[in-house]
């Protein structure tokens, strides 16, 4: 990652420590948590899909029905719609899925659904992202990653030697919302991308990216581009150490080598062969390579997050045609993942979970699109050593108003669902906390998952 960038992505991951007054949420009370020590070693990789993605590619069960009342043509505008064994979309990804489910590796929960937003008819990007990434619906609550890294130290799993314990790959997001209490420089996360272009390294940097004191001692003229030879990679570093006042910055400072050497050994990982479950050749599957390499390679990084850059938003207001094609690479990427775990032998405690805001209408409507709904599917991958996969569940029934534009998915009488805010607690409970739904507003984790 280039030196600028880096810097751009730090600020915005770090954003709560410049703007206390508008972005800090609630203190997190640490004494309310129970926390058990055990044995998951979990790692998750968060898919966070902005836009709100139609849970259609996981769940094509309502289809005759939708089509029969959907304002448009279904089968005049996709290049097919054909349902696999388990109700998938199979154009938009569902092959990918049925072997995902037929090998045991993914549970598709097709009723994660809000009561509590359909009571307050709330349907809005903003609130329902900062929500379900706070898993609160508490206007001052901080992140579920921030409450989690707090948590964590609190109890001595993570500390000033836990390297990169938390990493995102998409910037600045609210799981990271901070507390009153500024969450440690350690504890907050590093940003890297998919090229493990190193932001530590002193090595091929331009004048621009210089101080006056480096040109100083360098005797850098604005036509040399060589960059940094040992010897005053060296002085660099006495100077660090001589002239910064004791405390986290020069902590980091003196950490600068260790996490580019760490940085630079990620990057030369060789991807295991994985056949027939090769990458498919696209951004996004170089972003979950990368974030799978990372775990590997470091069992200190508790979560990496990733929003969906590579394949597209998911507001899919009109045309929702592409939809189906990001379906497909997002799922054969994830198919990779998993390939991938196995080689090196991590499926049992690294952990993918996919989501978003909400879902969609099943409205076809006149711009050949979906608005929004609040019914979404949550695909959780892999963490086979702590969850149960069971493939597909809750069902799905249509409910239609009768007004235009109007068909939504919602909860079959019976079935198993639960709100947005499960996901967090699930988070929680799977690295060792006992009562997540303190956090949550009383949502329990996702009792599926466990039994």
């Amino acid at each position: 990652m280039k030196r600028r960038d880096f810097i751009k992505l730090s600020l915005a991951a770090g954003s709560a420590i410049l703007l206390p007054d508008f972005t800090y949420a609630a203190t997190l009370d640490i004494s309310k948590i129970n926390f058990s020590q055990n044995d998951n070693n979990a790692q998750t990789i968060i898919i966070f899909m902005y836009g709100g993605a139609s849970q259609l590619a996981g769940n094509i069960t309502n289809i005759d029905e939708i089509k029969n009342k959907s304002q448009s043509s279904y089968d005049d505008y996709f290049r097919g719609i054909t349902p696999t064994k388990n109700g998938c979309w199979q154009e938009a990804g569902g092959t990918a899925m049925e072997a995902l489910i037929d090998n045991g590796d993914m549970t598709i929960f097709r009723c994660c659904y809000s009561a509590v937003r359909e009571a307050a008819g709330n349907k809005a990007h903003g609130e329902c992202t900062a929500q379900n990434q706070k898993g609160s619906f508490d206007e001052d609550s901080a992140g579920i990653l921030a409450n989690l890294a707090q948590i964590l130290e609190a109890n001595k799993v993570v500390d000033a030697n836990t390297l990169m314990p938390f990493v995102t790959m998409e910037g600045e997001s609210k799981f990271y919302l901070e507390g009153n209490k500024p969450v440690p420089g350690y504890l907050k996360p590093i940003g890297i991308n998919e090229s493990f272009e190193n932001p530590y390294k002193r090595d091929v940097r331009r004048w621009t990216y210089y101080t006056q004191a480096e040109r100083e001692i360098e005797n850098y003229s604005e036509n040399n581009s060589s960059g940094f030879d040992p010897a005053l990679d060296g002085k660099m570093n006495t100077l660090a150490q001589q002239n910064n006042l004791p405390g986290k910055i020069k902590d980091a400072f003196g950490r600068r080598g260790q996490l580019s050497d760490f940085i630079d050994s990620i990057a030369d990982s060789v991807t295991p062969d994985l056949g027939a479950d090769a990458y498919p050749d696209n951004g996004f599957s170089k972003k979950i390579e990368a974030a799978i390499k990372l775990l590997v390679k470091n069992p200190d990084t508790k979560v990496v997050t990733i929003g969906t850059g590579g394949l597209g938003g998911w507001d899919d207001h009109n045309e929702a045609r592409d939809y189906v094609t990001r379906m497909e690479r997002l799922f054969g990427s994830l198919k990779s993942a998993m390939a991938h775990l196995k080689a090196a032998g991590k499926e049992q405690n690294i952990n993918i979970m996919v989501f978003g805001e909400f879902g969609r209408n099943v409205n076809l409507n006149s711009a050949k699109g979906w608005d929004h709904g609040n019914l979404q599917n949550l695909y959780v991958l892999g963490g086979k050593g702590y969850f149960n996969h069971k493939g597909v569940v809750g069902e799905t029934i249509v409910d239609d108003p009768g007004s235009i534009n109007r068909l939504w998915l919602k909860p079959k009488s019976g079935t198993y669902w639960f709100e947005p805010l499960s996901i967090a607690a699930t988070l929680y409970k799977i690295y060792g906390i006992d009562n997540p739904e303190i956090l949550t507003n009383g949502n329990k984790e996702i009792s599926q998952l466990f039994i």
